[in-house]
């Protein structure tokens, strides 16, 4: 099981002290309230000194670094890059839609022949079919009488 410690109880070995200050910078201030205490301690070493000179050049460098505020181009071609993503994803949504409504409208299709098919018996029809031989006025098949009527 883990043990319940402080760490600021153990003292602090260079390799912590160096990784302490490549993370936080060579301003004990800046540091974990819990890891000032060792940390303190060991900075009145030649080595630590030695560790937060160097930790304090680098956060001077960082500190002179300036971010210029983008160019107008810049902005504009950001803008205009968000307001075509956001009228794609639109256009996209409304496909979306229509996909699902023709989904839709095709299941209630297929559930409404589903249910004609097995709902509706199969009763004989009572209408005749009339096939390529059969005309208004009767059969004109091969079979067909051949008898005329009196005027």
């Amino acid at each position: 099981m883990a043990e319940n410690r402080n760490i600021a109880d153990d003292p602090m070995d260079a390799k912590r002290f160096a990784a302490l200050a490549d993370a936080y910078g060579g301003a004990l201030r800046r540091w974990p309230q819990a890891e000032r205490a060792a940390a303190s301690l060991f900075a009145e070493s030649a080595e630590g000194r030695a560790i937060l000179e160097r930790a304090g050049r680098l956060d001077i460098l960082l500190d002179r670094n300036r971010v210029d505020a983008p160019s107008p181009a810049l902005h504009g071609a950001i803008v205009a890059t968000a307001a075509t993503r956001v009228r794609q994803g639109r256009r996209r949504r409304l496909w979306w839609l229509g996909f699902g409504l023709a989904g839709i409208g095709l299941a209630g299709a297929v559930a409404g022949l589903a249910l004609v098919t097995v709902v509706s018996p199969d009763a004989p029809s009572d209408h005749y079919v009339m096939d390529a031989n059969a005309t208004s006025f009767g059969d004109a098949g091969p079979d067909a009488s051949r008898t005329e009527e009196d005027l």
